[in-house]
């Protein structure tokens, strides 16, 4: 450990167990029917509070974010590239959405509750039953006019760049006749491409975590794509235009390299 990264996990860590005990009930409060029906500036009260609860975190973590592009009202589907368990924040700190998430963080303390009042989905890798109730859920979500998040490379992988997006999930958005959303992610530190936010080979969610904490300062840039209308497409072509789009904008040359 070096001594900078020691003095970050000091400050650090306190402010982590404040948010997390203090914010998150208060933002999983907000989620329920009544936060939902309260507006502040045209948004409900359980958007700002989820968006802002995300906000907070990167800060904790030194992760500052840009954007280009912006977010579209409405029902979509949003299929990005996934690099860290941080991605999650970093994308709900622009703009509300339920992620469809792996089983796991349903059970995880804190974190879990917040999940589910936001609307995540939750599935079960490898389960034929949980995939196909995913999908149903998935577009009860986006009939109700709310935006779905998917990983579609189906997990954090081994090695840099856009891996192969798997195209079972887009089915929903075909289904439900609704647009889908390719987002393009890529952390930055100097102005270079930032790969060691992703797991070391070999290291566990734990040691990922601390890592982070003590890391210095980096850029979370997400680049919001053109639409992609589901009409007339299988779900094989839906993912490959998404996965093209997302992978030309993050190989794209950076003005520092």
């Amino acid at each position: 450990m070096n001594l900078p990264g020691i003095l970050r996990l000091i400050y650090r860590l306190p402010f982590l167990l404040l948010h997390l005990i203090i914010s998150t009930p208060v933002t999983v409060l907000c989620q329920s029917s009544a936060g939902r029906s309260i507006h502040l500036a045209g948004r409900p009260l359980s958007e700002i509070t989820a968006c802002w609860w995300s906000r907070v975190n990167c800060r904790i973590f030194g992760i500052k974010r840009d954007i280009s592009g912006e977010f579209q009202p409405g029902a979509q589907l949003l299929a990005a590239n996934h690099i860290s368990w941080l991605d999650i924040a970093v994308l709900h700190g622009f703009t509300a959405m339920g992620f469809v998430a792996k089983a796991e963080i349903n059970s995880w303390p804190l974190l879990g509750i917040l999940a589910r009042a936001g609307g995540s989905v939750f599935h079960q890798r490898g389960c034929h039953d949980s995939a196909s109730g995913v999908k149903t859920a998935m577009i009860e979500r986006l009939n109700e006019n709310r935006r779905v998040a998917i990983f579609p490379e189906g997990g954090i992988l081994p090695g840099e760049g856009v891996k192969r997006f798997h195209a079972r999930l887009f089915a929903a958005a075909i289904e439900a006749l609704v647009p889908v959303q390719p987002v393009m992610l890529r952390y930055l530190r100097d102005g270079r491409r930032y790969h060691d936010i992703t797991f070391l080979p070999g290291e566990h969610f734990v040691a990922n975590f601390f890592r982070l904490l003590m890391q210095r300062s980096c850029v979370a840039h997400v680049e919001v794509l053109p639409l992609i209308d589901p009409a007339g497409k299988q779900r094989r072509q839906l993912a490959g235009e998404a996965e093209d789009a997302v992978r030309t904008a993050f190989e794209s040359v950076l003005a520092d390299e």
